[in-house]
């Protein structure tokens, strides 16, 4: 069985294949959500470059104003850490460079095999079936782009024991404000919705856009993966599930009211529940994950 229906460079498996994942309308792409309740991420909005050569340089690149996004196409190091937090652009289809571009990683598709699998405790997962070397691109988390008010719905009707696939991405703007995305792959998605939580996480995710403002939600290797080895990210958008203080302080008091799930990632630093976003169940705050300046 292939969960991508041909729809990806690759097949994704299924283990065991005698059973079959619950039924979703696969879509390696965002799409855009019903009755206009978020943006269109169809939409081309970004003029490209006009770049004669095929290797686009910065700064003479406009798609590349923060210096080279990817490195023999692993994103971009700073010291022993991924490069995640500046801007990501790619080019796009307007560009003149053309596809052999090393700035068209995300754009590309699954690069390496992957497999839904069956977990012990955590219902379906997802594995690599080939060993992914630190910084490269691993896949999207691609689903429904939401607006706050349609994922606040979604997320308020859900029962205790729904699974949640609503993800928010809060991004800084250089003039103060804070850009919000919305994705949901519950109906419609890719594989990256069968990526499990961990409190020590072997991917990142990265916002990067290509054809418009709307950011593909990119997951790269924080380290190198063995093959056979779970991928998994923190739901909560900070690295290795870093809470401070004071978000630490809400969440205990929160705990039993919105009855959170419980964590099984099995890290040494499981914080022992999976993380929420507490805007969509209450009056809509910023403390949220933030990923860059724009």
């Amino acid at each position: 069985m292939d969960v991508s229906r041909g729809m990806e460079n690759w097949r994704v498996t299924v283990w065991p294949p005698l059973e079959e994942p619950p039924g979703f309308q696969y879509s390696p792409d965002h799409v855009a959500a019903a009755a206009e309740c978020g943006p269109d991420p169809s939409e081309i909005s970004f003029p490209g470059c006009s770049c004669q050569s095929a290797s686009c340089l910065a700064p003479t690149c406009p798609c590349l104003p923060y210096a080279e996004n990817y490195k023999n196409s692993c994103i971009n190091y700073e010291g022993n850490q991924l490069e995640y937090s500046k801007p990501i652009f790619e080019c796009n289809i307007m560009c003149r460079c053309g596809e052999s571009c090393p700035n068209r990683v995300v754009q590309r598709g699954l690069q390496f095999r992957l497999e839904v699998f069956k977990t012990a405790k955590k219902g379906w997962g997802l594995r690599t079936l080939d060993f992914i070397p630190k910084g490269r691109f691993v896949c999207e988390y691609a689903g429904e782009v939401l607006d706050f008010g349609e994922a606040r719905r979604r997320i308020q009707l859900q029962s205790p024991s729904d699974s949640n696939y609503i993800i928010a991405i809060r991004e800084h703007l250089c003039d103060g404000q804070i850009m919000e995305t919305f994705v949901d792959p519950a109906f419609r998605g890719n594989v990256g919705r069968f990526l499990n939580h961990s409190c020590e996480p072997n991917l990142i995710m990265a916002p990067v856009r290509i054809d418009s403002m709307v950011p593909k939600l990119a997951l790269f290797a924080d380290r190198d993966i063995c093959a056979e080895e779970e991928l998994s990210y923190d739901y909560s958008g900070r690295h290795r599930n870093y809470v401070p203080d004071f978000q630490r302080d809400q969440m205990k008091i929160q705990e039993e009211e919105l009855k959170k799930k419980p964590c099984y990632c099995g890290a040494k630093s499981c914080t022992g529940f999976l993380p929420y976003d507490s805007s969509l169940f209450y009056e809509q705050d910023t403390t949220g994950c933030t990923n860059e300046t724009l």
